[in-house]
């Protein structure tokens, strides 16, 4: 697949949605809560997006599923 970088807007939400998920691995492994999980959904949902774009179905099943997974702990952790 060739990408022109400058105006690929797939390119770019591809690695702004790498960049958000690793800052967000980070704090995750530094035990900044809830900011990780803050950041893990909008890793997912930037990747959802992106998965969509180019159809890639697998992809967006895991991101969707991802999150869902992070809303339930994100809405656990109000609630509790």
């Amino acid at each position: 697949m060739e990408y022109h970088i400058k105006t690929d807007f797939n390119w770019w939400l591809k690695w702004l949605a790498c960049c958000v998920t690793l800052i967000a691995a980070g704090l995750t492994s530094a035990g900044l809560d809830p900011y990780n999980v803050y950041l893990l959904n909008v890793g997912a949902t930037l990747y959802l997006i992106w998965s969509i774009r180019i159809k890639e179905w697998s992809l967006v099943v895991i991101n969707a599923g991802l999150i869902a997974i992070y809303c339930a702990g994100t809405l656990y952790r109000i609630l509790n």
